[in-house]
């Protein structure tokens, strides 16, 4: 018995696949006959047999034959709300078998296409949320009707889709949002308060919000939602937030506070029973990768609370209108939802943290904005699960249990949280493509239908705490400049700014490891008033091996429209993670972390290549030309900035230290410029400079005057303001 063929059919309508194949489909060559989960297909062919009748010597020898039934045997089955169908032989090959295969495969991919649904169009003034999506998506419906908030929350959730639909089949229209006035048409009325930053986005944004107002900015925070509101919840190290603790947000106790749960060990395991024996791996450990679960929501309150003590103010239920951009100021226009009431407000500078969805984004980055993304759905869970199911001691940090579903490769993470509570994930690495932007609204469907599939439980004993989701977009940088995250007066941070890991796209930990030097580089442009355009732009959180790495990640995304082998990314990830595994946990933290090192980059890539020469002809099928040779421009951009790193990063922050009294306010754009390369060195390439009075690093609090410069200061003039890079 021998395998012949393995296909996906992207349909969770099983028993339809099992009827067709049974009824309708008709061979051009061959029988056909039915068996239980599938069929029959068989000619007869004749073998000789391998030893002969002993006959008696005085006879004429008789060769004698025996036919043997040559077949193959199909069978479908169900897995992940799809499809999924085997061939094995019996016997010899049959005649022209690759073409009966062929034609198989054909009739199937006509009969049975990809298809990429969207939510139905709806009117909530005639209908409820849950009775308009009821017949497309009962299990979603059926299990959002049992949550404490779940009426809200689903609408919070198509509000995400068609949104997200809205700004990817529109691409090179994006709505307008940021406008520039002459400054007469943008004066601050009297008895209107003028702040120095101005946030739109209440979940990261409070975060990098609290910690320049504990620096003495003028601080307004403007939130959609209620704030302290999260659809997700936050995992991260201790030596991660440690970079909150030395900026001086949280102290130690507070930190321990909004610990939830604290794990012992984190589990990395994809499906691998389809994979050739080069692409199967061993359970990778992490116990200080994502180890720690946060309250997320009272780790936001506490920052709102952090920065109302330093006199920053929080407007929520306001969403953002517009922005209208002066010489001097930008003024923000947004309105109170529970009121209906227009709101006007000015600042030096607007901070955009509104995630995926920002219409700033958009804007600023036209038809290119995101490169893929992650659809992501999940669940707190407060209890149900049965004894034994999981132990509160560990995570899971990623994991797949079958291949891939109706063009996705689905994959979980697993977080215990306080008492018997569990957040659970379910997302995939998906391509931003108009015909099938990803949904939120079908995955969750797939993890109301398949979370059994995964950790046995009874869904009916479930008590759900609320739901999570969201989705986590990614850019494929080729160099640091090639994606625009500021505009005169506005910056973008976060998810806004594509700033994420392209392996566990955690947006939260990725601004937290970046926080020291988004600030340092933000203040000094605060103090400076170099606010242009072309002075923000150098404030971002770029990392050359981190750009590097997004080809591991466009290796989990299949192309819209084309079938790959169900077990193709599977056996991708089994290849890496099955290298890491057997690496130091060093130097499997440092990936996962975005800090792993030229060197050590390019001794896993060629080991993964040697272990599984195939690997190479995937990617290519996977990623294409055009993003191979986008890569390479990636991993030039590393290779330089790993040689310039290796020949100045030792020395050159310190240097700039010493001579900073003499250059930062004779030339302050040059302070800027060469501040951003010290932290390009530095954090871009995954070795964070430490900060206060640790060696060699900067103190926010050292480096910044008294008080923040008064917004009706004379402004640096134009010359000592702009200093082209070298």
């Amino acid at each position: 018995m021998k395998e012949v063929l393995y296909i996906e059919i992207p349909t969770p309508d099983t028993a339809a696949v099992k009827l067709w194949l049974q009824d309708a489909f008709e061979l051009t060559m061959g029988e056909k006959s039915i068996t239980p989960e599938g069929i029959k297909i068989w000619a007869f062919s004749t073998t000789p047999q391998v030893g002969r009748i002993s006959e008696p010597a005085i006879r004429k020898p008789i060769s004698t034959e025996i036919v043997v039934p040559d077949e193959l045997s199909i069978f479908v089955w169900a897995v992940q709300r799809t499809t999924y169908l085997k061939a094995f032989r019996w016997g010899n090959p049959l005649f022209r078998e690759q073409d009966i295969l062929r034609y198989l495969i054909k009739s199937i991919r006509e009969q049975f296409s990809n298809h990429y649904p969207a939510p139905p169009k709806i009117d909530l003034t005639q209908q409820s949320i849950f009775a308009a999506l009821e017949c497309q998506y009962p299990l979603t419906v059926k299990y959002f009707q049992t949550m404490p908030n779940g009426e809200y929350d689903l609408k919070r959730v198509f509000w995400w889709e068609q949104r997200w639909r809205e700004n990817v089949q529109n691409p090179q229209q994006p709505k307008q949002v940021v406008f520039r006035k002459q400054e007469t048409e943008n004066k601050t009325p009297e008895r209107q308060k003028n702040y120095d930053l101005i946030y739109l986005g209440g979940a990261l944004g409070v975060i990098h919000a609290a910690v320049m107002a504990r620096l003495g900015y003028r601080v307004l925070l403007i939130e959609r939602l209620p704030f302290g509101r999260m659809n997700r919840e936050w995992n991260i190290s201790r030596s991660e937030f440690q970079n909150l603790i030395d900026l001086g947000l949280f102290t130690v106790a507070e930190f321990e506070s909004t610990i939830a749960r604290e794990y012992v060990d984190g589990f990395h395991k994809f499906f691998d029973a389809n994979n050739p024996p080069q692409a199967k791996a061993p359970v990778l450990h992490t116990p200080t990768v994502l180890n720690v679960g946060l309250d997320a929501e009272k780790l936001l309150r506490l920052c709102g609370i952090k920065l109302r003590e330093h006199g920053g103010e929080i407007w929520d239920e306001t969403e953002f209108i517009k922005a209208d951009v002066g010489t001097t100021q930008v003024t923000v226009h947004c309105q109170h939802l529970p009121t209906q009431t227009a709101k006007e407000v000015s600042g030096r500078l607007l901070i955009d943290a509104m995630g995926t969805a920002s219409p700033i984004a958009w804007q600023l980055n036209g038809g290119r904005t995101f490169d893929s993304v992650c659809p992501t759905v999940g669940a707190v869970i407060s209890s149900g699960f049965e004894p034994g199911v999981w132990d509160q001691r560990y995570g899971d940090v990623l994991n797949s249990h079958g291949d891939i579903s109706r063009g996705r490769q689905l994959i979980w993470e697993l977080f215990p949280a306080e008492g018997e509570e569990l957040t659970v994930y379910l997302f995939h690495y998906h391509q931003v493509n108009p015909a099938n932007p990803g949904s939120l609204l079908e995955m969750y469907e797939d993890f109301f239908a398949i979370l059994p599939e995964y950790r046995r439980c009874n869904m009916e004993k479930l008590v759900w705490k609320k739901p999570t989701f969201g989705y986590i977009p990614g850019h494929f940088s080729v160099g640091s400049r090639d994606r625009t995250v500021a505009f005169d007066r506005l910056i973008a941070i976060g998810d806004s700014a594509s700033l994420q890991s392209p392996l566990v796209f955690t947006g939260f930990g990725s601004l937290v490891r970046n926080l020291p030097r988004l600030t340092h580089l933000l203040d000094t442009a605060l103090k400076h008033d170099l606010l242009r355009a072309r002075h923000l732009n150098q404030i971002r959180a770029f990392q050359s091996n981190v750009a590097v790495s997004w080809l591991f990640s466009k290796g989990m995304m299949v192309p819209t429209g084309k079938f790959i082998a169900p077990e193709r990314v599977n056996a991708m990830l089994n290849t890496f993670f099955g290298i890491l595994a057997n690496e130091s946990p060093a130097i499997a933290e440092a990936f996962i972390k975005d800090r792993v090192s030229w060197l050590q980059f390019n001794r896993m890539a060629l080991t993964a290549a040697w272990k599984n020469p195939a690997l190479l002809l995937w990617i290519w099928q996977m990623a294409g030309a055009k993003d191979l040779l986008r890569w390479l421009g990636s991993y030039l951009d590393f290779t330089i900035e790993a040689f310039i790193s290796a020949l100045f990063a030792s020395w050159f922050p310190r240097w700039i230290r010493q001579i900073q009294p003499w250059v930062e306010f004779r030339f302050p754009a040059l302070w800027l410029w060469l501040l951003a390369r010290s932290y390009s060195m530095t954090d871009g390439m995954g070795k964070p400079q430490t900060i206060g009075r640790k060696a060699g690093g900067f103190s926010l609090e050292r480096d910044r005057p008294l008080t923040p410069p008064s917004p009706t200061l004379s402004p640096v003039p134009e010359s000592t303001m702009d200093c082209k890079s070298p």
